[in-house]
């Protein structure tokens, strides 16, 4: 590694002749000579693709949720470093959507559909050397994970929003039977597993350091943060957060206020049905609710799309020889073998996914690696088939409407959220950068 550049002198350049004892050397001369390029795609056994469901009808109303991170990080010491969140929430009905062409949408469609059906929420933490007076960064990132959940900003638009439906998953609003308090978790006082809050409460005390509490610090985030450091990661989790309940939001609205709406909506998320790590206490209650309302008789639309990663890559492989209008689900089995590659004897997903995992061909430009919640049989279902997947038909039946030809595999209303929340390297970062230099104090 070459030294970096300093407040007085330049970096080390990398040797522009360093090559040449690589190619020289006859141990890389022989193994090169042996390596081989495949002209031909691998053959991947035991993907079974079925032909996709019918009867299934056209959903009007589509909700897709969408977020970003810029981090910022100052290219001299002390290296500050903060990270904006910026996600976004979009409303469409198959009026407007049937209106914009799917290959060149009007600009100003496009402009005026956003200002009246999206909503967007932003934040932003102090990750390293940056302060709020009297504060560490420790109880700063706490406080603003808090807040941001709550932002009335938002909350004005769409009755309580993120708070309102976190307690509504967190507790069990939606339940005949609701928990009484959250399931404890490790306090960011006295780091004992034993905090927890009384049913509806935002705020408390630790029942062993009484130190204050907040709903947010189920996430357990304060677990990867030191006193003056917090990680990137704390950023990129809340973003996940965030997206998560932007979906959930328009769910738990419909549910309270009028139920029979939900059999016409189709709620679309970028990226999978899973929270990582901590955050995967949310997982299991949102399965068991898509369970709970499928029995009560509304099985709930919603789908999540992937757009890279692991299972994306694996469609490329598959996907050119599989017969259009089918679908694949993979089981346990092959995601371990064939997609991960992995010894791990573990059920995939069973503690982190609330949706199963389905690769989706219409044709040769639309194909697609999508994750639609399950209700039939327990609260995870190792083994998933097209019986599974909730509201299947319906989605089938309206995911044509809402393709998009200016990508490959594109859904219409992820690529609108994604206009809406995206943050780019470039100008964003830059903004971001002068804006931050501009309001903080030195």
């Amino acid at each position: 590694m070459p030294y970096q550049k300093g407040l007085r002198l330049p970096a080390e350049k990398a040797s522009k002749l360093g090559h040449l004892e690589v190619i020289q050397c006859p141990l890389v001369k022989n193994l090169c000579q042996n390596f081989e390029d495949p002209d031909y795609t691998p053959e991947v056994t035991g993907a079974v693709w079925q032909q996709l469901p019918k009867g299934g009808k056209e959903l009007e109303i589509v909700f897709s949720s969408d977020g970003s991170i810029q981090p910022i990080e100052s290219r001299k010491p002390p290296y500050k470093a903060i990270a904006f969140v910026k996600t976004a929430l979009m409303k469409l009905d198959q009026y407007a959507i049937g209106k914009l062409d799917k290959e060149t949408p009007n600009p100003f469609s496009l402009r005026d559909m956003m200002e009246r059906a999206a909503l967007f929420h932003s934040t932003a933490f102090p990750l390293r050397h940056v302060l709020i007076r009297g504060k560490t960064i420790y109880q700063t990132v706490r406080e603003i994970l808090y807040e941001s959940v709550a932002d009335t900003g938002l909350n004005n638009a769409i009755d309580g929003a993120m708070m309102e439906t976190l307690k509504w998953i967190a507790y069990e609003k939606w339940s005949p039977k609701p928990k009484d308090h959250l399931e404890k978790f490790g306090c960011p006082h006295c780091h004992e597993d034993v905090a927890t809050l009384p049913f509806d409460e935002e705020k408390g005390h630790c029942p062993k350091c009484n130190g204050e509490l907040f709903i947010t610090d189920l996430f357990s985030l304060h677990l990867n943060m030191q006193e003056d450091y917090a990680p990137n990661q704390v950023a990129s989790d809340y973003m996940a957060v965030s997206e998560t309940l932007m979906i959930l939001t328009p769910i738990r609205y419909y549910w309270e206020k009028n139920r029979e709406i939900l059999r016409n909506c189709l709620f679309v998320k970028d990226g999978p049905l899973s929270l990582r790590a901590t955050l995967a206490k949310l997982s299991a209650p949102i399965r068991r609710f898509f369970k709970y309302a499928k029995e009560s008789g509304y099985g709930i639309a919603m789908l999540g799309q992937e757009k890279t990663g692991a299972f994306f890559e694996h469609l490329q492989l598959i996907g050119a020889n599989a017969p259009g209008g089918s679908i694949f689900i993979p089981d346990n089995s092959y995601i371990r073998n064939e997609i991960q590659h992995s010894n791990l004897v573990g059920v995939y997903g069973a503690d982190t996914n609330y949706g199963a995992k389905a690769f989706i061909k219409y044709n040769d430009y639309h194909k697609m690696v999508i994750n639609i919640p399950t209700g039939e049989r327990g609260e995870f279902v190792e083994n998933p088939s097209i019986s599974n997947l909730i509201a299947l038909n319906n989605i089938v039946a309206t995911l044509p409407t809402i393709l998009s030809n200016r990508y490959e595999g594109a859904l219409l209303p992820i690529e609108l959220a994604n206009g809406i929340a995206s943050l780019s390297t470039y100008p964003s970062a830059k903004a971001l950068e002068l804006f931050a230099e501009a309001l903080i104090k030195h």
